[in-house]
């Protein structure tokens, strides 16, 4: 196995937590149907349409037409966006931030809305503190498709056998793999550090 050279983030539920339900408890007070919302509605397929650049008065549009009953909670969703991103990740942050310290290349490639992104750099400095950030939103591709992860190589001269991916997505790993990247998933920070020091980078 090549050596690592470069060292790439992802940043929701590594660095950062996620947790849509947050913002609707007192929006939804129900349980079940918050679920169902969730499922039906404002659902995981069109959030991710927002982190490949869909705009959110476009995405708003196409939900309000099919139920219309649902405005204010469809409207919900971005305007109380903020409440989901509920506390960093300080362990990942720490490692993270160890590995600049101690001169590792690191960069951070994420799924991610364009607006949403600069709100969470105003929350958490930390999420600036790389070399750099591919965005999905910023260019219409997301992970796991394989021309996400080489437009990261080219916008950072990276190498791909020498580059490691952290990301707590089974596929997005698989697709850094795909790319010819080394990959981990992230599950938490101990076994971050496990990870790392197996592949003798100190933290």
């Amino acid at each position: 196995m090549t050596s690592v050279k470069h060292i790439v983030f992802d940043i929701g539920q590594v660095l950062i937590h996620y947790d849509p339900d947050a913002a609707f408890r007192d929006v939804i007070p129900d349980a079940e149907e918050r679920k169902w919302f969730f499922d039906n509605v404002c659902t995981s397929a069109w959030n991710i349409e927002q982190d490949r650049g869909r705009k959110w008065h476009e995405a708003e549009a196409l939900l309000i037409a099919d139920f219309p009953d649902r405005e204010h909670h469809i409207r919900a969703f971005r305007e109380n966006w903020h409440q989901m991103i509920t506390h960093s990740i300080d362990g990942s942050v720490d490692i993270m931030r160890k590995l600049i310290a101690d001169g590792h290349d690191v960069t951070m490639l994420t799924n991610f809305a364009s607006d949403t992104l600069r709100e969470a750099w105003e929350r958490f400095p930390f999420l600036t503190e790389s070399r750099g950030v591919t965005v999905s939103g910023d260019i219409g591709l997301i992970k796991p498709d394989k021309a996400i992860y080489d437009h990261h190589v080219a916008a950072f001269e990276l190498e791909p056998s020498a580059t490691l991916f952290i990301d707590d997505s089974a596929k997005n790993v698989a697709g850094a793999k795909t790319a010819g990247w080394q990959s981990v998933q992230f599950i938490d920070p101990e076994t971050l550090r496990a990870d790392l020091n197996g592949l003798g980078i100190r933290v």
